[in-house]
């Protein structure tokens, strides 16, 4: 039987005054969160690190390189610490999607956070290279949800201009390709279907991922530093043997990545 309602419009295009400030604000989370938790305050430092999948805290932590942040208010994550070349970093693993991730990324910024890089892993569309590399994510796709709660319409959202100029410039050095180009941001990985993949091909898109759009529509609204990058691990696997990240599940690699983006901030600050 067909609910009548089917025929409207979608709410996720509705009642949207992106002007208006939100009634919940993530301070109001990370106090409460302290005051339930006895937590001191604590800031988080300058530039943090989103880990969708997790390897690199994983191969940090492993290794005796970061160590997790007891006094981190977020009620869904953990904050671990490290330090690159006499640089402190705060990485939060497994924010998976583009709603927790931007979830975590409001936390973030609210708590101390100056610069957020991205590196999540991603499907390929349009072959650069055999996997792995990395893809500096210029624009993203937004078939996902998040980024229509934060901006109005438009197929893309997009990463700074200059900061892509500066960061590509910085990504010459690292030792995995780096590409600049597009990738889509999809809320349902288990829904990539030929129809979608072959209009994503079309448009020379890079990859797939679930992130992107919606962090970058946060950055330009909130107007937050954030770089975002696929690292292409596999052909949604179409082949044997895919996933494979390479040495520590890709972590070294990522962490250069992640150098690279740090620098350009230093420079600019």
């Amino acid at each position: 039987m067909t609910d009548p309602s089917d025929s409207e419009a979608s709410p996720l295009f509705e009642a949207k005054e992106f002007d208006e400030p939100s009634v919940f604000a993530p301070e109001t989370l990370m106090e409460n969160a302290r005051r339930q938790k006895d937590l001191p305050e604590r800031p988080v430092p300058d530039i943090c690190v989103l880990d969708p999948d997790g390897d690199v805290v994983r191969h940090l932590a492993a290794t005796g390189a970061a160590q997790k942040d007891e006094t981190w208010p977020g009620y869904h994550t953990d904050l671990y610490r490290f330090e690159r070349n006499g640089e402190e970093f705060g990485i939060v693993g497994r924010a998976v999607g583009a709603s927790f991730a931007v979830l975590v990324a409001e936390q973030l910024f609210a708590a101390g956070c100056e610069f957020l890089v991205s590196v999540t892993s991603s499907g390929r569309i349009v072959p650069k290279d055999a996997p792995p590399y990395f893809v500096l994510i210029e624009r993203a796709l937004r078939d996902e949800g998040t980024s229509h709660h934060y901006r109005p319409g438009g197929q893309y959202a997009l990463l700074d201009s200059d900061l892509r100029a500066s960061v590509e410039r910085a990504c010459e050095t690292v030792s995995r390709p780096v590409y600049t180009g597009a990738t889509w941001t999809t809320d349902a990985p288990f829904r990539e279907t030929e129809t979608a993949i072959e209009r994503a091909r079309s448009e020379g898109i890079l990859a797939v991922e679930m992130e992107a759009a919606a962090l970058y529509a946060f950055a330009d609204v909130r107007e937050r530093p954030v770089v975002c990058f696929a690292h292409v691990t596999n052909q949604m696997g179409q082949t044997e043997e895919d996933f494979e990240k390479g040495e520590a599940d890709g972590s070294r690699d990522a962490l250069e990545v992640i150098d690279a983006a740090a620098a350009v901030w230093h420079s600019a600050n």
